[in-house]
């Protein structure tokens, strides 16, 4: 049983859970639960690529599972390791014991360590596995994805084929900061997610920065939509338009002005050769008219 029933069940469930999707987005979802494909959702940083994961599984009632990609991630952080220490307990205490006795009981699911694609792939209860910023690492480790990702199972040479008993929901995310290989972009469905637009920024912002009035939302998002188009070196994310708008009420500021806006520019703006940028580009009575 899949996690939604329609399109429309997957707008409202997420919107429940705090991440407004558009259509897009929705229809994407829903097509990979009841299809039980995996996900692959790129986009520039900041625009909500594992917040959906997150709220996917937040409006299922679904355990979250993470794999943080990073260059060097190996099979023995991605997939599963041996206890080495207890293995090696286990060896001394049984001295009397044969060899084949002890392999036996020290290389059996006691002495194995799950990491998260096998912790995602053991159990009968309602998952979500998050692969976050897949581009990240190596090429090797989407050798170690094709398995898991098209049969939902992954082998233990000293126990064998484990496999899922129920298929978790899978989201992996990328930046695009290198090309994914074809055969694990052929194992997904694709999502790409933008900055919203306009509308969907403010909806966005209303309802997750409590007593934030529309016309300063307004005014937030159009702020931020005029920085996004100039040449920075980092544009603002969705989550930095959240935070500029927290730090704006708790600045007690009602409306922008230059001054408000320059103080609290590096809520928005991360590099310094930015915010020089901004701040001499930026004119707020073109933008707020």
């Amino acid at each position: 049983m899949g996690f939604f029933t329609s399109v429309a069940d997957v707008t409202e469930k997420l919107a429940a859970a705090g991440y407004l999707a558009s259509p897009a987005v929705a229809t994407t979802v829903f097509l990979a639960d009841r299809l039980e494909k995996p996900l692959l959702v790129e986009g520039p940083a900041g625009v909500g690529k594992t917040e959906l994961s997150k709220a996917v599984a937040a409006a299922s009632g679904a355990r979250l599972v993470r794999l943080q990609c990073y260059e060097g991630v190996d099979e023995s952080r991605a997939l599963y390791e041996w206890n080495h220490a207890k293995q090696l307990l286990r060896i001394t205490a049984g001295q009397d014991e044969s060899w084949e006795e002890t392999k036996a009981d020290v290389f059996s699911e006691e002495f194995l360590l799950p990491r998260p694609l096998l912790t995602a792939i053991q159990g009968d209860e309602p998952t979500v596995l998050l692969i976050d910023e897949t581009d990240k690492a190596d090429v090797e480790i989407e050798g170690l994805l094709l398995e898991v990702l098209g049969d939902f199972q992954i082998t233990v040479p000293e126990l064998g084929t484990i496999t899922a008993t129920r298929a978790p929901f899978v989201v992996l995310t990328s930046n695009a900061t290198r090309e994914l290989s074809e055969a694990l972009r052929r194992r997904c469905l694709f999502l790409h997610i933008d900055f919203p637009d306009a509308a969907l920024e403010e909806r966005i912002v209303r309802l997750r920065v409590s007593g934030l009035d529309e016309t300063l939302a307004n005014s937030v998002v159009r702020v931020v939509n005029a920085l996004r188009s100039m040449e920075l070196r980092k544009a603002p994310s969705v989550a930095e338009t959240i935070d500029w708008a927290r730090t704006l009420l708790a600045l007690g500021a009602d409306t922008l002005d230059e001054q408000v806006v320059a103080d609290s520019l590096g809520v928005l703006l991360k590099h310094q050769a930015d915010v020089v940028h901004a701040t001499k580009r930026l004119r707020l009575d073109t933008v707020l008219r």
